[in-house]
């Protein structure tokens, strides 16, 4: 049994006739007694609502910051039903209107339809939906709750979609010359022509030779169809927050995670258009998610299905099971881009053991998310706390400008760049590659 409002309005408006009596006591006694009786009547009188029947029907996928409704149907098996229901969800679904209103006559149905607007990513869960019956005099009621489930996956915004325009014509660009600037090197076939005097003999198509009176030789462009390997380290540097959330104004930034997502979905969106396999690898101490050998027209859908769950988990990221699970599932010669923090304490126990074995078998991008708030540390002056802030700043700073030369020493090339440029930043950078022939 629930009471309502009015039956803390009529306890009080009866303080005046106690106040008034000769007889406080008795007087007290009295309608004390009565508005008990009352509330047992009202609550009796009340609807089960065990005899409501729910259902509910919503959209499996959406972006992070966008609205998705979620609708409950109410079914009526009793008598008439007055009262309120709450469909609760957790509270970074931002769900609104917060409860609703209810009426239904026996056998009546009734649609509510709650809109979601989450600004966290990943999967939502629907809490318990209450369902609050009032009876005839509004003073008390019966409450209930039960489960109806329903999940929302909350997939990643993709804001960096706004640079695919500008990167599209650049690739065209590049396709439109590449063939002139590298034919005649590379395994893919390109063409025949007629020998000259220091041509490698191993190319000679004899087939093609006996059909003609010169001698012919095969030449051979770089493969044009390349395997691009994202790795996301969902380690616990991905868990730092960085930046502002603009979907949702979050002073608090997203996780470094997230912003590795932006870069890697821009990145793949740009493979897929210059004709590249794409397959992506989530990894800490274990697979947390992976996408091999996906057709090319699922592919981005399985890529976004696929990093909508994951979370940053707070252990130290192993670099020797990564490359273990690389060289089973991927070729040589990829290209890997590992998205990752330029931290030098977790890149000198991880990546730095094994990177002589990653660089041997693959070409290497080291992509990072660079804190914007470190710069501004770095540059305070205004009292005594800020010097001491600033001078930390720096040497976080060197010590990623340190760690980022090491990496380039070894053959790495290292994109360090704050969170909204990191994306165009690595696009830049494959596109150079493919321009100069090494991809």
């Amino acid at each position: 049994m629930i009471l309502t409002g009015r039956t803390s309005l009529v306890a009080l408006a009866c303080t005046l006739p106690v106040t008034l009596a000769p007889a406080p006591a008795t007087a007290f006694t009295v309608l004390l007694a009565a508005l008990a009786a009352a509330v047992v009547l009202d609550a009796a009188l009340a609807a089960d609502p065990a005899a409501l029947r729910i259902d509910r029907s919503t959209a499996n996928a959406v972006r992070l910051g966008e609205m998705i409704p979620t609708s409950l149907s109410i079914a009526n098996g009793g008598r008439r039903f007055r009262g309120q229901l709450r469909d609760a969800w957790p509270p970074s679904a931002c769900a609104t209107p917060r409860v609703h209103a209810l009426s239904l006559t026996a056998g009546q149905q009734q649609r509510v339809t709650t809109e979601l607007r989450p600004i966290r990513r990943g999967d939502q869960h629907a809490a318990q939906v209450t369902v609050r019956s009032i009876g005839p005099l509004g003073l008390a009621g019966r409450q209930r709750s039960r489960s109806v489930p329903g999940q929302v996956r909350v997939l990643p915004p993709f804001l960096s979609r706004r640079h695919l325009p500008a990167r599209l014509a650049r690739l065209r660009e590049i396709d439109g010359n590449l063939p002139a600037l590298v034919r005649g090197q590379g395994s893919e076939f390109d063409s025949l022509r007629e020998y000259v005097p220091g041509d490698d003999v191993r190319s000679i198509d004899w087939r093609a030779t006996a059909r003609r009176s010169d001698v012919v030789v095969r030449t051979w462009r770089p493969e044009r169809d390349r395997r691009v390997v994202i790795v996301l380290d969902t380690g616990r540097t991905s868990a730092g927050r960085i930046g502002v959330d603009p979907t949702a104004g979050d002073p608090a930034g997203w996780p470094r995670l997230d912003w590795s997502m932006d870069a890697a979905l821009l990145l793949a969106a740009l493979a897929l258009r210059a004709g590249d396999h794409v397959d992506m690898l989530a990894h800490d101490q274990v697979t947390r998610a992976g996408v091999f050998g996906a057709s090319r027209t699922r592919l981005f859908a399985q890529l976004v299905d696929a990093m909508a769950p994951l979370q940053p988990a707070l252990v130290e990221s192993d670099a020797a099971a990564m490359l273990a699970t690389l060289s089973r599932r991927a070729r040589r010669q990829n290209l890997v881009v590992l998205l990752t923090d330029l931290n030098a304490s977790a890149l000198e126990e991880g990546l730095l053991p094994v990177l002589p074995s990653l660089i041997a078998e693959h070409q290497v991008i080291l992509a990072s998310v660079a804190d914007p708030r470190v710069q501004r540390l770095a540059q305070g002056r205004d009292g005594a706390a800020a010097v001491y802030d600033a001078g930390a700043a720096e040497r976080a700073r060197n010590d990623r400008r340190a760690c980022a030369a090491r990496l380039r020493r070894s053959g790495v090339q290292v994109i360090d760049a704050p969170p909204d440029e990191l994306a165009p930043a690595l696009a830049d950078a494959y596109l150079a590659m493919k321009a100069s022939g090494r991809l």
